[in-house]
C-alpha cells in the first residue's frame, strides 16, 4: 500500500485547508485511515481518524474545526480544517492500518500564519 499526501500550504490564522491522502494497492485491507501532526519541537500526535466501521475520534484541540472523510472509491482520505490556530502548523502525515501494520504517506506542511 502507498500513500500520498497532498494540500499542505500557507494560510492565515482563521482560514481553512483540505489535506488530502491517496492510497494505492491492497487499500480494501485499510481498516483505518487517519492523519498525524508533528509541530517543531513537540511530539507527534494523532488528529483524526477514522475506521471502516465509521468511528471517527478527533484530537480534542481540533473538534469542531476539523473534519477527517474517507472516499472509498477514489480511495482517499481527507482533513479538512477550517478556523486554523497557529498551533496547527506542523507536518502532516497521512496513514492507513492493515491489522498491527501501519503505512505512512510522505508528510504536508500546513504553516498558519497571523
Amino acid at each position: 500500500v502507498q500513500l500520498q499526501a497532498s494540500g499542505g500550504g500557507l494560510v492565515q490564522a482563521g482560514g481553512s485547508l483540505r489535506l488530502s491522502c491517496a492510497s494505492a494497492g491492497i487499500t480494501s485491507s485499510l481498516t483505518a485511515m487517519g492523519w498525524y501532526r508533528q509541530a517543531p519541537g513537540k511530539e507527534r500526535e494523532s488528529v483524526a481518524v477514522t475506521s471502516s466501521g465509521g468511528n471517527i475520534h478527533y484530537l480534542d484541540s481540533v473538534k469542531g474545526r476539523f473534519t477527517i472523510s474517507r472516499d472509498n472509491a477514489k480511495n482517499t482520505v481527507y482533513l479538512q480544517m477550517n478556523s486554523l490556530k497557529l498551533e496547527d502548523t506542523a507536518v502532516y502525515y497521512c496513514y492507513g492500518r492493515s491489522g498491527l501494520r501501519t503505512y505512512w504517506g510522505q508528510g504536508t506542511l500546513v504553516t498558519v500564519s497571523s
